[in-house]
């Protein structure tokens, strides 16, 4: 199996997992990789943190520091940008599923 193809397929589908959990309550990477682990994503956060670095560039999130335990917590929520492409992606997907079950 080829995994550099499998991880560039699985790139988009992370990306929409990270916004549908950013629209649900505001989120934070060491989070959000145990979340992806416990769906069978094998992913570092040295390809976490760029990824959503990226959404926050795009303007698919945005990004607010807190202050947790004396550090510095990043913690990202669903733009409305974000939010017009998770609803487009769900029907996508959903499309999909319907023609692949």
């Amino acid at each position: 199996m080829d995994n550099k193809v499998l991880r560039k397929l699985f790139l988009g589908f992370i990306q929409i997992h990270v916004l549908h959990h950013a629209k649900e309550e505001a989120i934070y990477g060491a989070w959000m990789l145990e979340e992806l682990h416990e769906h069978g994503y094998d992913i570092s956060a040295g390809t976490l943190y760029p990824i959503l670095h990226n959404m926050e560039k795009d303007e698919l999130l945005e990004k607010e520091d807190v202050k947790v335990g004396g550090k510095i917590r990043k913690y990202y929520r669903i733009t409305s940008k974000g939010d017009a492409v998770l609803q487009e992606a769900r029907a996508k997907a959903y499309e999909l599923f319907k023609e692949i079950k």
